[in-house]
């Protein structure tokens, strides 16, 4: 009595497609990779530049993390092809955090009613 398992033609079919899934999967990831690298060289080059205030300074720094954040939150956390219970937490994540933003540099400015006494 041998045990020996001979895989069948569809299970073979199967492993080069899930071969293939793989491929592209990991092709995805360089790519994402690559993006976010040049993010980080992007960020540090935006650093060295004056836009004028430190506010554009700011917002310019937040949109380049922002656009890295959804990168890695929606390739490799795999939340781009989530339902809609991943989205609306994700949504009212963004708006907490432009509002606790907003509030920040509100609060930094001179003219809010902190600074008056």
């Amino acid at each position: 009595m041998s045990d020996t398992h001979q895989p069948s033609a569809a299970a073979g079919a199967a492993d080069e497609h899930s071969l293939e899934d793989v491929r592209k999967h990991v092709r995805t990831y360089i790519i994402i990779g690559i993006a976010l690298m040049a993010g980080t060289l992007l960020t540090v080059w935006a650093s060295l530049i004056d836009f004028g205030s430190r506010e554009y300074n700011i917002a310019i720094a937040l949109l380049i993390a922002s656009v890295k954040g959804f990168l890695v939150v929606g390739f490799f956390m795999h939340l781009i092809s989530e339902k809609k219970m991943i989205y609306s937490v994700l949504v009212f994540t963004v708006f907490f955090f432009i509002a606790l933003m907003f509030l920040t540099l509100w609060s930094m400015a001179h003219g809010s009613i902190i600074h008056i006494r």
